[in-house]
C-alpha cells in the first residue's frame, strides 16, 4: 500500500509541474506575442524614418516626360485601310531581327505583337550588304537590321561607334519622324 502511495504522490508532483510548465509555457507565449507587437510597431516606424530621411536626403526627382513625334499627314481614321507587306526570310533572319528589335532600347518596349509585325514587314536590300529594311518614313529615313558584316557611324566626319550583326540603326529617324542624326558606312 506504501508503495501506491508513494506513486500517488508521485504523479501528483508530477501532474504540478506539468501545471508549472504550462503557466510557464503560456507567459513565455504572451511575451513573445508582446515582442512581436514591438517588433512591428518599430518596423513600421523604421519604414516611415527611412522615407523621409530618403526624401530629404536625395534631390527630388522629376518625372520623366514623354517624347512624340510631329503628326504624320496620315488620318488615323485612314489606319485600318493600311495594308503590310509581308516578306519571306528564314528562320534564322526572322531571329536575328527580333533579338535585334528586343535588344534595341527604342524598340524593346513594344508588344510582341507589333515586333513580330514589324519582323514580318522587314524585307532585304542591297543598299547596305547584309541589311534588312524594316520600312521608310516621308523623308526617305529608313530603320535596319544588320544581318552580316560591320558598318561606321559617323556624325560630322566624327565616328561615333561601329555596329555589327544582329544591332538596330536608323529607328531614331522613323521613330521621331526627323532626318537622319548621323552617316552610317559599311566596312
Amino acid at each position: 500500500m506504501r508503495v501506491l502511495m508513494d506513486l500517488q504522490l508521485a504523479l501528483q508532483l508530477k501532474i504540478e509541474e506539468l501545471r508549472q510548465r504550462d503557466a510557464l509555457i503560456d507567459e513565455l507565449e504572451l511575451e513573445l506575442d508582446t515582442k512581436d507587437d514591438l517588433i512591428r510597431q518599430l518596423q513600421v516606424e523604421l519604414d516611415r524614418h527611412r522615407k523621409q530621411t530618403a526624401s530629404t536626403d536625395e534631390p527630388q526627382r522629376t518625372k520623366r516626360q514623354a517624347i512624340s513625334a510631329e503628326p504624320s499627314a496620315l488620318d488615323p481614321s485612314q489606319l485600318s485601310d493600311v495594308t503590310l507587306t509581308s516578306y519571306c526570310k528564314s528562320k534564322e533572319s526572322s531571329d536575328l531581327i527580333q533579338r535585334a528589335l528586343m535588344d534595341n532600347d527604342f524598340m524593346k518596349h513594344l508588344e510582341h505583337g507589333q515586333i513580330l509585325t514589324i519582323m514580318d514587314c522587314m524585307r532585304p536590300t542591297s543598299l547596305t550588304k547584309g541589311c534588312c529594311v524594316i520600312q521608310e518614313g516621308d523623308d526617305g529615313s529608313t530603320v535596319y537590321v544588320l544581318e552580316e558584316g560591320m558598318v561606321e557611324v559617323t556624325k560630322e566626319g566624327k565616328k561615333l561607334c561601329s555596329i555589327g550583326p544582329g544591332k538596330v540603326f536608323g529607328e531614331l529617324a522613323i521613330l521621331y519622324n526627323c532626318t537622319r542624326t548621323a552617316t552610317v558606312t559599311g566596312k
